[in-house]
């Protein structure tokens, strides 16, 4: 696992905005999900379900696929060591993505001479979307195809529904209730795939993998469409352009969040300036492999905060080249 993920407030005093995690906040926030899980406190005096049956099944409802197709994990993260565990094919990993699906292939010795083709989709860090068309066309190539979904909500571009992955043997699909519904702290995501690929992972599922809390919380959100994250694609747009005019470099995105890259300067200087200067945080993006030390990442917040963040990575622009000036000068 690396160091240095989004969501690194914890590191700070002080941060007002946060530009680095990639989850946006839902329009009711928790309010409604805290008072439905606080009317049932004898969940916590009980084991949950060795595995959650029911959450699988309203998941196949919802998607229209058999109960089977569904096995519901302890958060996304789960999911990706499952998936590796059981197909310890050779991983073929586009750069840069999401570091867990490396770091997941290599706690497992490759024991077949097969491929399995790992795909952020949309992409974190970048917002790149891959159409089904090209999905299709790798599912000829390679053994097994791997989608994270978990950004799902987060795109108005049309992904492969869950129901067509589960027709043929070689897509397995990650969601994540995290992204969804904002709630990281309880854990909660899912894989759908066809019914000989989660028999074989189902080998290798640990009992009560899911807390008794966190299937209820799944249960209800499910009924509440209304608490699902929808972010606004439109204020990504706009400050990616705004950024652009600071002289940013930005890498087309089709989601809240962007690559960017600042020359001259590093991110983490950067991180750091804004961070102690403004009470702002973005993610520092030079640990993502075949990225440099410019690149940052952000996810879009409301449009005065955004407005606010170009302001100030203008005005740490101009204060850096003043000082470089001043220290030449005395040179």
């Amino acid at each position: 696992m690396i160091k240095g993920h989004g969501d690194d407030a914890y590191n700070y005093k002080g941060i007002t905005s946060d530009f680095s995690s990639n989850i946006c906040m839902p329009a009711h926030h928790h309010e409604a999900l805290m008072a439905h899980l606080a009317g049932h406190p004898e969940l916590i005096g009980h084991y949950p379900e060795p595995e959650a049956w029911t959450l699988e099944a309203m998941l196949a409802k919802r998607h229209g696929i058999d109960p089977h197709c569904v096995i519901v994990t302890n958060g996304a993260t789960e999911a990706i060591y499952l998936i590796a565990q059981t197909f310890q094919f050779k991983p073929v990993i586009p750069s840069p993505t999401f570091s867990e699906y490396q770091d997941a292939c290599s706690c497992f010795e490759e024991k077949e001479d097969k491929t399995a083709l790992w795909l952020c989709n949309p992409n974190n860090p970048d917002g790149k979307v891959y159409d089904e068309q090209f999905i299709k066309r790798m599912t000829a190539k390679h053994h097994l195809v791997v989608l994270d979904h978990s950004y799902e909500q987060y795109t108005d571009s049309t992904l492969m529904a869950p129901e067509w992955g589960c027709q043929t043997d070689r897509i397995i699909q990650i969601h994540s209730f995290t992204k969804t519904y904002a709630i990281p702290g309880l854990r909660l995501g899912y894989i759908t795939a066809h019914e000989s690929l989660t028999q074989k992972m189902r080998c290798f599922l640990r009992p009560w993998n899911v807390s008794a809390i966190a299937i209820e919380a799944g249960k209800f959100l499910l009924g509440h469409d209304e608490l699902m994250c929808r972010p606004d694609l439109a204020e990504a747009q706009r400050l990616k352009q705004q950024l652009l005019a600071a002289g940013i470099e930005v890498t087309p995105t089709h989601t809240n969040f962007m690559l960017c890259r600042i020359e001259g300067h590093t991110a983490a200087d950067l991180k750091e300036y804004l961070a102690a200067e403004y009470g702002m945080l973005i993610r520092d993006a030079s640990n993502f492999q075949d990225l440099t030390p410019q690149h940052f990442r952000i996810a879009a917040q409301t449009p005065t905060e955004n407005d606010a963040l170009v302001a100030a990575i203008r005005q740490y622009i101009l204060e850096s080249s003043v000082n470089r000036k001043s220290v030449n000068r005395k040179s």
